[in-house]
């Protein structure tokens, strides 16, 4: 009887087969999907641009035919005392805005990060105001601080029945803490998911080092919140060219020009005076602030360059 023979040599195992390095992958099916969002962008961004940088060039009333002014209409608004005067007022209300939401948002994210129970229930009420529309804010709050009718009214509290949307050094600060009231719950949510992604191990390794509650805070969240301070400033530096309903709905501009900001301004320029030109003029202006404010704190704040808070971790 032949012995069967069995091979015990081992199959050698198939090699890894590696894709070339540099290769250059396929981004057909990638790039495909960014052009609905690149057409609603040329749609409703781009061609309305361009549409009103040739508008601050022409002379039209809103109904007639358009006819060529030239540099007219940008010589006429630049020189404009009013447009002055709303340009500083739309700085002033930038940088108030900016030094009062700031810090109450910040500790507002804080303390809501928390895990207690009390802090959520606050956390709900704290983005109430987020809810609401402008219009329906700047009704309520012209109902409240009405002189004759409004909160002054209520037993005790006599010494608010002043005219606070008629007194012209009162009014701006008005305007600005209606702003902030509105606005404050959304920079809230913003370092509240800041400060939730943060290492809690840190917090661990400063509270056996004896790092006390303050201590926490300037050291580790601070730092660590930076972007985050970055985007929110972006946001409500920016925003800040743009509120138009609140104001218009509350002063009208008043008293007199006391609170007739740029977009307010360019508002009652095309519609008021049926001056589509010089309506241009200032929304090309507002754009071009708006950019460059946003390329600004991009830039020069490191944005540009963001990298992981958690990297090394």
């Amino acid at each position: 009887m032949s012995a069967v023979t069995v091979s015990t040599a081992s199959t050698p195992a198939p090699a890894l087969v590696r894709e070339p390095e540099g290769r250059p992958q396929r981004k057909g099916a990638s790039g495909l999907l960014a052009v609905p969002a690149l057409a609603f962008f040329v749609v409703f961004a781009l061609v309305p641009l361009a549409g009103a940088v040739v508008l601050s060039f022409a002379d039209w009333d809103g109904l007639g035919e358009v006819g060529w002014a030239g540099w007219r209409n940008w010589s006429g608004v630049l020189t404009d005392p009013v447009t002055g005067q709303a340009l500083l007022l739309t700085l002033k209300i930038m940088v108030v805005s900016w030094l009062v939401q700031t810090p109450i948002s910040l500790l507002l994210g804080v303390f809501t990060a928390g895990t207690q129970r009390y802090r959520a229930l606050l956390a709900v009420l704290y983005f109430v105001p987020l809810l609401l529309s402008s219009a329906a804010v700047a009704i309520a709050f012209k109902a409240i601080l009405d002189p004759n009718f409004g909160i002054g009214g209520a037993p005790g509290l006599g010494f608010l029945a002043q005219d606070w949307l008629g007194d012209p050094d009162l009014v701006l600060y008005v305007v600005i803490f209606v702003i902030a009231w509105q606005f404050v719950p959304f920079h809230t949510l913003l370092y509240q998911a800041g400060v939730r992604q943060i290492p809690t191990s840190l917090y661990e390794a400063a509270t056996i080092d004896g790092a006390s509650t303050y201590q926490q805070f300037r050291h580790i969240t601070l730092p660590q919140l930076r972007y985050t301070i970055v985007t929110s400033s972006t946001l409500m530096l920016t925003g800040s060219l743009t509120y138009f309903d609140v104001v218009f709905v509350l002063t009208g501009g008043g008293p007199g020009t006391a609170t007739r900001l740029l977009p307010l301004d360019m508002y009652l320029t095309g519609f008021s005076a049926n001056d589509m030109g010089g309506a241009s003029v200032l929304a090309v202006i507002l754009v071009v602030a708006g950019l460059g404010l946003a390329f600004v704190l991009t830039r020069f704040s490191g944005f540009a360059r963001m990298s992981s808070e958690q990297e090394g971790l």
